[in-house]
């Protein structure tokens, strides 16, 4: 039986490659036709429609940028939703709302079909190497089924129980990685405008206990203003809404979110959505420079002791 595998954007093309690579009997679809020649040149089938991926296909892989896009997929709301799940598995790789997620895991079911829960951390680069972090929630029988097809995406795949405890680890996670991010870009930034080498403090930080994979990907970044996307501005102020959505209705603070949330904002409306994450840097930099200096000053020493 093939696997079916939809959206085949910056992180679900390097995706479906890994499988297909592996050697799983693989059949795509995408929105825009060109995005499937690289698997059509890797031995997979490509279908003219998402209907066609779920007959051929027992399990069906959606890595789809929202939920509108995965209701459309699914027609759901539709008759033609119930023909297309019924007695197959659909994999959720995307990042949706944790609600959203728990509300389509009971539409598959009801339907007949089985619904494993699969978001991923890691960017493009992590994706196009197979190290991605896998998180799966639903029902034990469903998920141990689909965890050899991640094995072939994924460095290790963790088990989060049940719907939608995938999706709510994956803020957790995302969560530190935003603020991660946008602290090193506000150090850089600082040390920028003190007049310091900028290439030091890479070299001082990738030799003290803060450097990470995280750092050590993003500072060179930073360091040659390089805003070559590998997770996008745009997706990044997606998943933090996401996240403080989570957060506000689970009663939480998160300041730390709050604030990161604020300057993607600002980034994403100065026109920096398509750049990569460490263009949060231009917000920072925006922020400076419409604040006269003089006032910066002014402000500092009020708030001394």
């Amino acid at each position: 039986m093939y696997v079916g595998f939809i959206g085949l954007g910056a992180m679900g093309r390097p995706m479906a490659l890994n499988l297909a690579r592996s050697g799983t009997p693989l059949v795509v679809w995408n929105r825009t036709p060109d995005r499937c020649e690289a698997l059509r040149a890797a031995g997979a089938e490509v279908a003219a429609r998402p209907a066609k991926v779920f007959d051929r296909a027992g399990t069906v892989i959606l890595m789809l940028a929202d939920e509108a896009a995965v209701d459309a997929v699914l027609g759901r709301g539709t008759p033609d939703f119930a023909d297309l799940v019924a007695g197959r598995t659909v994999v959720h790789m995307g990042t949706t709302s944790a609600e959203y997620s728990a509300g389509l895991q009971d539409a598959v079911r009801a339907a007949g079909g089985r619904y494993v829960e699969a978001p991923v951390s890691g960017s493009r680069i992590p994706a196009e190497r197979a190290e991605l972090v896998g998180m799966t929630a639903g029902d034990d029988a469903a998920v141990a089924a689909v965890r050899p097809l991640l094995a072939a995406m994924c460095r290790e795949t963790f088990d989060c129980g049940a719907v939608p405890g995938a999706l709510l680890m994956k803020f957790s996670v995302n969560l530190f990685l935003i603020t991660l991010v946008t602290g090193l870009a506000e150090a850089f930034h600082f040390a920028d405008r003190h007049g310091l080498d900028q290439r030091l403090l890479r070299d001082v930080l990738d030799a003290g206990p803060m450097a990470s994979a995280v750092s050590r990907v993003k500072g060179p970044k930073l360091l040659t203003r390089d805003f070559t996307v590998q997770a996008a501005a745009t997706n990044v102020l997606e998943n933090n809404r996401l996240i403080a959505e989570a957060a506000r209705k689970a009663g939480l603070a998160s300041p730390l979110l709050d604030a990161c949330h604020a300057l993607y904002g600002e980034a994403v409306e100065q026109g920096h959505g398509a750049e990569d994450m460490v263009a949060v840097l231009h917000a920072l930099e925006s922020r400076t420079d419409a604040t006269p200096a003089s006032v910066r000053r002014s402000e500092a020493h009020a708030k001394r002791p």
